[in-house]
């Protein structure tokens, strides 16, 4: 009787998540689909056409350039502490208690910092180099945590297997582990580009609300996120703001497929 109530409870529970998840999506299609207008996608941006495409470029050179710089130094951190460093020591529990740290802090706060020391100390101003840095600090703890779960997941038979056959470290590492460990750690680094994407409150302290189109990474700009709230906050053109809310919904699930495909592209190149 129990199995059966737990089992009913699980169905329940996922049936309340996937409706919600599929009402809010629902709700911004039908609300924006019917605004959605060539204006939308004009080079320059004017009061009268609301346009997102300087936003989109935006908000591609921001997770783009985040990723380039944290994808690295996040997953070299988690291989350093799940295949390199000493199993228990001070400075592993050190690291470990810093990510989960910085992972639960708000965002406001990365933007205040960021603002503080990326454009007033460092004098970079509101730019895209200032989003770009704020942001990687924001991302490094889930890349990390990410990466050092799907190492932890690979069985240690077959780091041994490889040992025997006369593989050194980094062959292993490389050669067993890596594609092994691969989606999950992919999985960190999409779920670290929702959140770039979906960021407003720290990009609006380093980022800017400029609407001009990027033309270096020392100028300011918006992400899509922060166009649609500016737009929102605004109250003159809320459907233009439901608009972009589809264009954001599509930019992450092609940002997601493609991600996906280079993950199954790898496993199956390291298989």
């Amino acid at each position: 009787m129990t199995r059966y109530i737990l089992k009913g409870l699980v169905y329940l529970f996922s049936l309340i998540t996937f409706g919600t998840l599929f009402l809010v999506i629902g709700f911004i299609l039908v609300k924006g689909l019917p605004h959605i207008s060539p204006s939308l996608f004009a080079w320059s941006y004017n009061s009268d056409n609301v346009s997102l495409l300087p936003s989109i470029i935006s908000t591609l050179i921001l997770v783009f350039g985040a990723l380039l710089i944290a994808m690295p130094i996040g997953v070299f951190a988690g291989f350093y502490l799940v295949e390199y460093a000493k199993k228990g020591s001070v400075w592993v529990k050190i690291m470990r208690l810093a990510s989960d740290t910085l992972s639960g802090i708000p965002s406001i706060v990365f933007g205040l910092f960021g603002m503080l020391f990326f454009v007033i100390f460092l004098g970079f101003q509101y730019s895209l180099l200032s989003g770009i840095l704020t942001s990687v600090i924001m991302v490094l703890p889930l890349i990390i945590r990410a990466t050092e779960e799907a190492l932890l997941s690979v069985d240690d038979s077959m780091r041994q297997a490889s040992f025997g056959l006369g593989a050194g470290k980094l062959r292993t590492v490389f050669r067993i582990v890596l594609p092994v460990a691969m989606p999950g750690i992919l999985s960190g680094l999409i779920l670290a580009i929702g959140r770039i994407v979906g960021e407003t409150a720290a990009l609006m302290y380093t980022l800017g609300t400029s609407t001009n189109t990027p033309t270096s990474l020392m100028s300011s700009g918006r992400s899509l996120a922060l166009h649609m709230y500016m737009l929102s906050s605004e109250g003159l053109h809320v459907n233009e703001a439901y608009a972009t809310g589809v264009i954001l919904i599509v930019t992450v699930l092609i940002i997601n497929a493609f991600s996906a495909t280079l993950s199954r592209r790898l496993v199956k190149g390291g298989s």
